[in-house]
């Protein structure tokens, strides 16, 4: 094929991709299991939560007019006429002038509608107390369906399921739900040079990690890793192995063989699987510029550099919001991040983003940014680092002293 190499933002790139993505099919599961999955549809409440009045603490069922006017020097004083046990029904009910105990997420006796807090009370005899202080009707008191009531709208199509969701839907007695599925992420590592992580090396061997980091990244993004060995550098070979990726999967993750060269055949393979075919060759970023991101017959595939920095970073910004995107979620969540002074200049030029790893310090208890320098195939750079800072495309360099927000591994 004809080589070109027109780069775009990182952005920009992934806006190119973005139009052709569809979420996959949705699949239902148990609720239990359904922790960082992506809901495929909005999910309603089947009943009111909770489901009757409730105490917020241990106290006593009044009837909130019985208190009015109470004080420490003038207290109320109340008729003892039971209890409601925890995980029962009401078989006790209050009328005027009358208490019943209460426990904490218990219901509330018959015809009462506050709590008196056991603190503000003191106990005259076994069938007295004496209340001190005033409560108004519905204090102390979460009331039927104040948390979410029936056919209220809980969750989004859409929406990334964290561990307070997974115990919304199941207090509503929400045990399934409909998810989007994993997306399934193909993995070619390419290159003579590469030998697995337990062989010994030969002269000019390195040892495959990148097959290994980008599974990690896919895990931790909600995917699920499909590895294809490694593959050498022969055009056969890699189209071949490609076919067979694209078969199980649906994405493609090309590591090695990107970069612009007459060796390195990625374009070649990708172009020739499919189309619309590569909708992107380069984009304006250090490290990670000759990436390749293309589209075949319905399958996202991208190529990476095959440094592992460059492969880390550029997962980042282009594989990972593709994931979120074929499991149903428009934009994927947002990394945390940490504002901290920047400690030492980072030079860049205009016109490319610049990712550099940090170490963060406190120096005099303020957080403070150190970037650890190194070329990309340098892995122990991310390892000795705790984020990532990036260089804006407009700019020509970070300088010492600014604020700068870290995006944390």
């Amino acid at each position: 094929m004809t080589e070109f190499f027109n780069v775009l933002a990182p952005a920009d790139a992934f806006e190119v991709l973005r139009k052709h993505l569809r979420p996959l099919d949705a699949e239902a599961v148990d609720t239990t299991a359904a922790l960082g999955r992506v809901t495929a549809e909005e999910v309603r409440s089947p009943e009111p939560l909770p489901a009757f009045p409730r105490s917020t603490m241990d106290g006593y069922s009044v009837r909130a007019a019985d208190t009015f006017g109470a004080t420490e020097g003038l207290p109320a004083y109340l008729e003892m006429v039971g209890q409601v046990p925890m995980g029962r029904p009401a078989s006790v009910s209050v009328s005027t002038g009358q208490a019943a105990v209460a426990y904490t997420g218990g219901m509330l006796a018959e015809g009462a509608d506050a709590v008196v807090m056991v603190e503000q009370t003191q106990k005259i005899d076994d069938k007295t107390i004496e209340v001190m202080r005033p409560v108004a009707p519905g204090e102390n008191v979460v009331q039927v369906g104040e948390d979410v009531r029936e056919d209220d709208h809980v969750l989004s199509a859409g929406h990334l399921l964290r561990p307070q969701d997974i115990g919304g839907l199941l207090a509503l007695g929400i045990d399934r739900v409909s998810v989007g599925r994993r997306p399934r992420v193909a993995i070619v590592s390419t290159g003579d040079e590469l030998v697995p992580p337990g062989d010994t090396l030969g002269p000019g061997q390195i040892r495959d990690i990148n097959t290994f980091t980008l599974s990690g990244q896919i895990q931790e993004a909600g995917g699920t890793p499909l590895p294809s060995g490694l593959i050498r550098d022969d055009f056969k070979e890699q189209r071949s192995a490609a076919i067979e990726a694209l078969r199980g999967s649906d994405i493609l993750v090309f590591s090695a063989g990107s970069s612009v060269s007459n060796r390195d055949m990625t374009a070649d393979v990708l172009g020739s699987l499919g189309e619309p075919g590569i909708l992107v060759h380069g984009i304006s970023i250090r490290p990670g510029k000759p990436t390749i991101v293309a589209m075949l017959d319905g399958k996202p595939a991208i190529g990476l550099p095959g440094n592992p920095v460059s492969a880390m970073v550029v997962f980042d910004l282009l594989v990972r919001p593709t994931i979120f995107a074929l499991s149903g979620m428009a934009s994927p969540p947002e990394p945390p991040a940490a504002q901290a002074r920047l400690i030492q200049n980072i030079a860049s030029v205009a016109g490319r983003e610049d990712y550099v790893p940090v170490r963060l310090v406190r120096e005099k208890g303020e957080l403070c940014a150190e970037p650890v320098l190194g070329k990309s195939n340098l892995i122990f750079t991310l390892i000795r680092s705790q984020g990532i800072v990036k260089v804006p495309l407009d700019s020509g360099g970070l300088y010492a002293g600014e604020t700068v927000s870290v995006r944390l591994f």
